[in-house]
């Protein structure tokens, strides 16, 4: 008994100490959920402010957004304790002229306390956004002295401005010898910096700033060890995009003897202005902001971003209410539609009003031959430029080292067992180059880069600091087997240099794809443009490689992406734009995109590399409207056009509230009308995206598009349709006919479900208007939801 007492005493006291430590515990608990809040209220946080234009009621804003920054710092200061005062807002940009309002770092009071101010709309934390040619020009069908690049073209002043990572304003692209005067319509500066000057800036280069008070707020202050706090580009990026767009002509430009030939810029005559908004992490939203406030501001013509983020509704992109100000300003705004193809519903940038370009291949590669010691032959990518590797040994994962070896991991592998062999690495740990480094550090004679089944048959050429090449997926899987079963394995890669007249164009698999989930109604990306081994120009103390052990210097680089595809687009824009200076931003877009082909240079459909469906035949959703075309884009036949309140008509179809209308009406007293119909599809676009339930049957849906003629007169345009699978296709009237120049004709289209949703929920066809030279395409997209 005593036993079983002491026992029941000790349980109960045990039990009581449980009972003791759950209540401690749950007061400590209690007092870290207080304290957590506390700091949660108190801590700062950079925020973009949309405010409602009509609201304001200083002119000087300065003046009336330090009222506001006074008054909520009143307000939330009377819901905290004394000694718990959070600072004073920091006040970083004010935003006038493409949108309203401002950024500044708030605590989560001070945010809140901006529901009690009039006209406010709208918070957003900032974030850091990522960054998304020697022979493109003469792909893309420009010729010297003629048509776009004629001598009464090339000397229209167009001003093009690029928020990216800055310029390195001495390199010869950007030399302004026998240029005219800046035009006197030309409001911008040259910002002085580190390393950068008044004079950096000439008759070319017109303009640079830098955007870094939204950067620091969120990263710290710049390490100016590694960047410049200037408009001076430490990342080659911003160098690149400005030269791809308006470079001067180079002659003679090649990296390492690649790709030879007279380098320029897609409107070479054209003025660069530089906005550094991207520094070593990335891209503040709130300094991007700035950069297109500013753009806008000091009169640029064309607007070009070669970065983004996760697309979302357009009232919480502010890439997108901020280029819909700058529309509202006659300038053109094109962005990358992003790299993360081939995913379906990837595609960035994605507002109606933006220019959103893919990636494709041209007609020129880097090859490379990969011997197997069997006889297998494999093609690879690669911008190595010496001499072939001898037939040497071939090491994989666990005869190159330790665990990790396959990837290459830095330490995995052992010297003994590399040095003097071709070493064989699986990618996406380091960047390729990056791979290529730990293969040289530890001895390795040269490096197969192999592709992942998701990377699929993706081929990029690479400045690798050893012979290097990367494989496809099917070319990896048979490696990866031949290693595996060789007793002795061994290889040789032979470097091919410079080929040309591949088939062409076809679609980059890194290229982002629809459809568009912000906006489901409208096909994205719009167009697609050489964007896969673009060499441009490069500044000189950054090794093409990007490796900090790599000390080669070059003047061009070679590198891919939607961030190279952008800016031929972005030149392409302002060629239009030097012949029809009266063009809206919409009219330019369109005649990009009616004009566009979809057949490659051997007359078959544009293929996709990163398809999986058997045809490996690209669809809108990763070319939109097909591949830009622009001495056809110079004279379209017909243009879509559309203003300002046409797209806010789109807003109101959307279901947009009053609120999030106002974001983007910039002052204007704007009201969705309370008793129309409005449809998303009836938007002015030059493409029509279908969407029908699964279980649709019978169902149809019509929407309206009117045409401008900026053609011959007179003249007929007759309609040809393709339909997409599964859906019959009627168009109101048949024919157009035009008696004046400028003449606008309308048209309705409907789409009918005859039956289910395909495979793959998604059916395509074209409308054209055809009158004798001109063919006015749009695409169709038909998704089952």
């Amino acid at each position: 008994m005593l036993e079983i007492f002491i026992t029941h005493r000790l349980l109960l006291f045990v039990e009581a100490s449980r009972a003791t430590m759950i209540i401690i515990r749950t007061f400590l608990f209690f007092l870290v959920i207080m304290a957590t809040t506390k700091i949660a209220l108190m801590e700062e946080q950079t925020y973009i402010i949309h405010m409602d234009k009509t609201k304001i009621t200083d002119s000087d804003h300065q003046q009336y957004y330090q009222a506001v920054i006074d008054s909520i710092t009143k307000l939330s200061s009377q819901e905290e304790e004394e000694e718990n005062k959070t600072p004073t807002p920091q006040l970083l940009y004010i935003y006038e002229t493409a949108i309203s309002g401002f950024a500044a770092k708030l605590s989560t009071n001070q945010l809140k306390s901006l529901n009690q101010v009039d006209g406010f709309l709208f918070a957003t934390p900032d974030e850091l956004l990522s960054l998304h040619t020697t022979h493109t020009p003469q792909f893309l069908g420009l010729q010297n002295g003629k048509g776009l690049w004629s001598a009464s073209n090339s000397a229209s002043d167009v001003i093009v401005g690029l928020v990216d990572t800055g310029i390195w304003p001495e390199h010869v692209s950007f030399q302004d010898s026998g240029m005219s005067q800046v035009p006197s319509r030309w409001k911008g500066t040259c910002e002085e910096g580190t390393r950068f000057s008044f004079s950096n800036c000439n008759k070319k280069l017109i303009g640079a700033r830098a955007f870094v008070q939204g950067y620091e707020a969120i990263v710290g202050r710049v390490n100016e060890t590694v960047d410049y706090r200037s408009p001076r580009d430490s990342n080659g990026h911003g160098t690149h995009t400005a030269s791809t767009a308006a470079g001067n002509f180079v002659n003679q430009a090649s990296l390492f003897g690649l790709a030879k030939g007279s380098a320029s810029g897609m409107k070479y005559t054209a003025r660069i202005a530089a906005y550094k908004a991207c520094w070593t992490l990335g891209c503040a939203n709130s300094d991007v902001m700035a950069a297109i406030e500013s753009a806008v501001a000091d009169g640029v013509d064309i607007l070009s971003l070669s970065l983004g983020g996760v697309s979302k509704p357009y009232y919480k992109d502010n890439i997108a209410i901020a280029s819909f100000g700058a529309i509202q300003h006659g300038v053109s705004v094109s962005c990358s539609a992003g790299n993360s193809g081939p995913s379906r519903s990837s595609v960035s940038n994605a507002a109606p009003w933006i220019m959103t370009v893919a990636a494709s291949y041209s007609d020129r590669s880097f090859p490379t031959a990969v011997k197997l010691g069997d006889g297998q032959i494999f093609e690879g990518s690669s911008l190595y430029s010496g001499k072939k590797t001898k037939q040497l040994p071939l090491v994989y994962n666990r005869t190159a080292g330790s665990q990790g070896a396959e990837y290459c991991f830095e330490g995995s592998l052992v010297k003994k067992l590399v040095k003097g062999k071709i070493v064989v690495c699986e990618g996406g740990i380091y960047s390729r180059t990056g791979v290529g480094e730990k293969v040289k550090k530890a001895g390795g004679a040269g490096m197969l880069l192999l592709n992942s089944e998701d990377e699929g048959e993706e081929l990029l050429a690479d400045a690798h600091i050893l012979p290097a090449t990367s494989l496809g997926a099917s070319a990896a899987k048979a490696i990866r087997k031949y290693v595996g079963s060789a007793k002795k394995p061994s290889a040789l890669i032979v470097f091919q240099g410079t080929v040309y007249g591949n088939t062409a164009p076809v679609m980059a698999a890194l290229s982002s794809r629809g459809p568009n989930s912000a906006g489901p109604d409208v096909i994205k990306p719009d167009v697609t443009a050489p964007g896969v081994d673009i060499l441009a120009a490069w500044p000189p103390n950054i090794s093409p490689s990007m490796l900090e052990s790599d000390n080669r210097s070059v003047l061009f680089n070679i590198i891919s992406g939607t961030s190279m595809s952008c800016p031929h687009v972005s030149g392409l824009a302002s060629l239009l734009k030097s012949v029809h200076r009266d063009w809206s931003p919409a009219a330019i877009k369109s005649a990009l995109m009616t004009t566009a082909y979809t057949l490659n240079n051997k007359g078959a459909p544009i293929a996709d590399i990163g398809s999986t469906s058997t045809s490996k035949s690209a669809t809108p959703f990763a070319f939109g409207s097909g591949h830009v075309d622009p001495e056809n884009a110079a004279d379209p036949g017909l243009v879509y056009d559309i203003t300002a309140e046409d797209y806010l008509f789109y807003l109101c179809s959307l279901s947009y509230n009053s609120s999030q209308i106002a974001l983007f009406s910039s002052g204007v007293n704007f009201t969705c009308p309370k008793n129309a119909v409005l449809q998303p599809g009836d938007l002015n676009y030059p493409s029509f995206s279908v969407l029908f339930s699964k279980d649709a049957r019978n169902m149809s849906v019509t929407y309206k598009r009117t045409v401008k003629n900026v053609g011959k007169i007179p003249s007929t345009y007759a309609v040809q349709v393709k339909e997409p699978t599964g859906v019959s296709v009627t168009v109101e009237p048949r024919s157009l006919g035009f008696k004046k120049m400028g003449e606008k004709l309308s048209y309705k289209v409907s789409f009918v479900a005859l039956g289910g949703p395909t495979l793959t929920n998604s059916s395509f066809g074209t409308l054209t208007w055809v009158s004798g030279k001109y063919r006015v395409g749009s695409p169709i997209a038909v998704t089952w939801l």
